[in-house]
């Protein structure tokens, strides 16, 4: 139990990629950590790209950034939507400022964009949205998990494990 007494928020909007939104918080949940699921409104069942669904425990504009140790933006069409809201960029930027770990695998360096967050940092994503995150300001390579400081990014779904076995090390250091 690493994560013992942290407290987690993974943001979920319709068509995230189920596998980068249910991994995380399942290998969170299984290290101690409690983990939240805020959506544009709470108590809200939100579907997959495959299916799944996710019920959001709070709304965006419920979370106070205070009360958590770290954010997770999952992948999929999902970072589209999510980024839209004036709120996650508020909280994302929170976590930037206060240097609290923040996890994005694939598509969700978009939501870390419009955040205006990754100038100068060292990320991955999903190749697609490579030019991007370059024009963000950031230096994108193409591995598995990149760790830079807070910022712990991934490219896709096969590198889930390289991603959270980081992912938990940067919150366990916090």
């Amino acid at each position: 139990m690493r994560l013992e007494g942290k407290k987690v928020v993974s943001l979920v909007h319709h068509d995230f990629e189920d596998l980068e939104l249910w991994y995380p918080i399942l290998r969170l949940r299984e290290e101690g950590a409690v983990v939240h699921l805020a959506g544009e409104q709470a108590e809200k069942e939100y579907i997959g790209k495959y299916g799944v669904p996710a019920k959001s425990d709070y709304s965006y504009s419920d979370i106070n950034g205070e009360e958590y140790d770290a954010i997770l933006v999952p992948g999929g069409w999902a970072p589209d939507k999510i980024r839209r809201f004036p709120e996650v960029l508020s909280l994302l930027q929170h976590f930037e400022e206060n240097k609290k770990p923040i996890g994005q695998i694939c598509h969700a360096g978009w939501v870390l964009i419009s955040a205006k967050i990754l100038q100068g940092k060292k990320v991955t994503s999903t190749p697609g949205i490579k030019d991007d995150m370059e024009n963000a300001g950031a230096t994108w390579y193409d591995e598995p998990v990149v760790v830079d400081g807070h910022l712990v990014s991934s490219r896709r779904p096969p590198d889930l494990p390289d991603y959270l076995r980081e992912f938990i090390k940067v919150i366990e250091q916090k």
